[in-house]
C-alpha cells in the first residue's frame, strides 16, 4: 500500500503532478490545450505535472469547474478513495503493474507509481472498469 508523505515536499509534488497529468490524458488534452484553459504558460503548467511547483489552488478549482476533475483525488491520492475497501483487488493490481514494469524495464518514482495505482483503484472502487491500455498509456505519459 503506498502512503502519501506530507512532510517531503517533492515526493506530494511528484505525486501531485502525475495525478494532474493522469486527468490531463483521461479527458484527451495535451499541456498545452490544458495550459491556456487554465490561463497560463504551457511552462508553467508544466512545472506543476513534472513535481517542480505547486498548483495554485486558484487554477485547480478552476481544472474542477471546467473539466469535472475530482480534486480529492488530485490533491490526496489514495488517501481520498478509503484503500481498505478491497485490499485483495488492490494488491493484485499492484502486483500486475510491477510485473509489467519489470517485463518492460520502465522505472517509475514511487509517487508516480502510486499516481496510476490510486487512479485506477478509484475506477475500481466506482466500479469503473480501466483497460490495460489505459494504464499502459498512463505509464508511457508518466515513465522517467
Amino acid at each position: 500500500m503506498m502512503a502519501i508523505l506530507v512532510n517531503r515536499p517533492d515526493t506530494y509534488l511528484g505525486g501531485l503532478g502525475a495525478r494532474m497529468a493522469i486527468a490531463r490524458n483521461e479527458l484527451g488534452l495535451s499541456q498545452a490545450r490544458m495550459a491556456e484553459a487554465l490561463g497560463m504558460s504551457q511552462r508553467a503548467y508544466q512545472s506543476y505535472e513534472t513535481g517542480k511547483r505547486s498548483m495554485p489552488v486558484e487554477a485547480l478549482v478552476d481544472m474542477h469547474r471546467q473539466f469535472g476533475v475530482d480534486l480529492n483525488w488530485i490533491l490526496l491520492g489514495v488517501e481520498a478513495v478509503r484503500p481498505g475497501h478491497d485490499l485483495a483487488a488492490l494488491e493484485g493490481f499492484e502486483t500486475a503493474l510491477d510485473r509489467h514494469l519489470g517485463a518492460t524495464g520502465i522505472r517509475l518514482k514511487s509517487e508516480k507509481r502510486g499516481a496510476i495505482v490510486a487512479r485506477w483503484y478509484r475506477s475500481f472502487l466506482e466500479g469503473k472498469e480501466i483497460p490495460m491500455d489505459d494504464v499502459h498509456t498512463w505509464i508511457e505519459l508518466l515513465r522517467e
